[in-house]
């Protein structure tokens, strides 16, 4: 199997598997909601988790690749602020506990790309 073959693969395990924790584990996640956002932290980690199993549904399959990699890198994007919360949050824990939540900043915009680049190779392969 190619790389390009294997890369909306690998992004849609990723999903997969982080969508998954969100019911999993949900208490990870609901303490990194935005504030300003309305209703319950818990419904917001139900609702990304949803989404992100969905999107891996969408990345997956060839027929959804493109629409769904597109949706994707908006998702990434989405969800940044609740990242920068996290890091906020985090500033008097441990270093090496702050260190994971600022690091995790700068890997959004890898995952963007990533998406982008399963959106071309989608739109290419079409």
């Amino acid at each position: 199997m190619s790389r390009s073959d294997r890369s909306p693969l690998l992004l849609a395990g990723l999903l997969a598997a982080a969508g998954a924790t969100h019911f999993t584990a949900p208490r990870r996640f609901d303490h990194i909601v935005p504030r300003s956002l309305p209703g319950s932290p818990r419904a917001w980690t139900y609702a990304s988790g949803a989404a992100e199993l969905a999107l891996a549904a969408g990345v997956a399959l060839p027929q959804t690749r493109r629409v769904a990699a597109l949706a994707t890198a908006a998702f990434f994007v989405g969800v940044f602020p609740a990242n920068v919360k996290m890091a906020v949050d985090w500033r008097r824990r441990p270093a090496p506990q702050q260190a994971a939540a600022w690091g995790r900043l700068p890997l959004q915009l890898p995952l963007v790309l990533w998406a982008r680049g399963v959106a071309k190779s989608a739109e290419r392969a079409a």
